[in-house]
Parts: structure tokens; C-alpha cells; sequence
């Protein structure tokens, strides 16, 4: 097939034989993107408002605190923290009225909506929705090539799968992209992938477990000294290294 821009990076992931190639491309873009958000983006007017409004989660900010460029960090976050405090001069209109006998006294619901309000201002997170849309482009060039390239196709049966949670978004993307008959398919690949690639990560961590009896110690170890790393990652998308 002709390699085009958009599935150069999904190609390359699958020839790399990862465990499951979309966290290997997670990280990429999310790297990308933290890297990106501390670059010349970081003065861009359209980058700046993007991050006033929604903000940078808790897990996106140790990535940047952790890139060491102090100003650039502050930069985003000392005109977020100006946006918040906007907003928070408006929710004073969300507090509870004082009745004869005091706030305490009322429904406790009456606090609701400025407790949601507050919520607000953390949940969003300009680098997550950046990484949402990457991987959505990601699945949909994952389906098209499934679909289109046999070559791909040979390829993917070949793999060692994905996780259980791509593989749930990918699921979720062959409903909006694919016919039934392509959807059962594929789902049917899909399942035969995560079966086959659990079952022999659950036969290396209990080899594992098993050589730590003194009975085994002169057996060889096989492929299971990453056993651990692997099922985990399998389990709930890659969230150890050394697999």
C-alpha cells in the first residue's frame, strides 16, 4: 500500500511488535503534546486561551513540571489561575440563601450546584483532549487499514494485540465505521487476539510465581521474567514500563 501521513505512525507501531501498538502511540502523542505545550505554543494566543478555559489535569502537570522549564509552566498556569478567579467572582450567586436559622440548617442539596461549579474548573484538560482526538483518528486509520489492506490484516493477526481497553475503543469505532458483517469480523479477530495473547501472559506469570519455589530455581526462566509487566499492561493499558 502507499504510505500516507496518517498511517505512517500506525504502521511503524505494528512493524515495532509493542504489546499493544495504540499505548505505544498514546505515549507518542502524549509526549508530543506536553512537549508542544511548553514550545513556542506555549505564547500562541489561540494555545493560551484553550488553556485559561479548561486547564491541565494534575497527571499532565507533573509531565510538564517535570520537563524543568519553570517559566513556561508558570506562564500557563499563572493565566489559567487569573481565569479561575473570573470565574469564581460569578459563583457567588450559587450560594445558598441564609434562612432564619442559618445555612446549616437548610437541605443539604442547596449546596449542589456550587459544588458541581468547583468541580468544573478541575475536570477538563486541554492535553487530554488534544491526545482524545489524535487516538480517534488513530482507531478509525486502524479500522480502515483492517478493512482495506490485507497486508495490515496479515500483519494484525500476526501481532500481539492490543489491550482490553483499546480493544474496547476499538470496538466502539468499528460501530461507527464498519457494516455488521464487518463488525462481527472483526470483533471475532479482535477476541481471538485478546484470548490467545492473556492466555500466554497468564501461562508466563504463573511460571513466574512458580520459580520463586526452590524446587524450580535451576529451571530455565522462559519468558517470563516480564510476565508481570505484561499481563498488567494487557490488563489496563500501558501503565508499567519493561514490557
Amino acid at each position: 500500500m502507499s504510505y500516507h501521513l496518517e498511517t505512517i505512525p500506525l504502521w511503524e507501531a505494528m512493524e515495532a511488535d509493542f504489546p499493544c501498538p495504540l499505548c505505544s502511540l498514546n505515549e507518542k502523542c502524549e509526549q508530543n503534546e506536553v512537549e508542544r505545550s511548553l514550545g513556542g505554543s506555549v505564547m500562541e494566543p489561540d494555545t493560551r486561551i484553550r488553556v485559561n478555559q479548561h486547564g491541565i489535569c494534575a497527571h499532565h502537570h507533573q509531565l510538564l513540571f517535570e520537563m524543568k522549564n519553570r517559566l513556561g509552566h508558570a506562564l500557563l498556569v499563572d493565566s489559567h489561575t487569573k481565569e479561575v478567579l473570573k470565574k469564581l467572582d460569578g459563583f457567588d450567586t450559587l450560594l445558598p440563601a441564609e434562612g432564619k436559622k442559618g445555612w446549616f440548617a437548610r437541605d443539604k442539596g442547596s449546596l449542589n450546584a456550587l459544588e458541581q461549579a468547583i468541580r468544573g474548573l478541575s475536570r477538563d484538560c486541554v492535553i487530554c483532549a488534544e491526545m482524545q482526538d489524535h487516538m480517534e483518528r488513530y482507531l478509525y486509520t486502524f479500522l480502515h487499514l483492517w478493512k482495506t489492506d490485507a497486508s495490515f490484516r496479515q500483519k494484525w493477526e500476526a501481532s500481539r494485540g492490543v489491550c482490553l481497553p483499546h480493544a474496547a475503543d476499538l470496538l466502539a469505532c468499528a460501530q461507527k465505521h464498519l457494516s455488521g458483517k464487518e463488525q462481527r469480523a472483526f470483533a471475532q479477530s479482535l477476541l481471538k487476539q485478546i484470548k490467545a495473547n492473556l492466555s500466554q501472559d497468564e501461562k508466563d506469570l504463573e511460571w513466574f510465581t512458580l520459580k520463586f519455589d526452590y524446587r524450580n530455581q535451576d529451571k530455565p526462566w522462559g519468558n517470563s521474567r516480564n510476565a508481570l509487566e505484561r499481563a498488567i499492561n494487557r490488563l489496563r493499558g500501558r501503565c508499567i514500563s519493561g514490557d
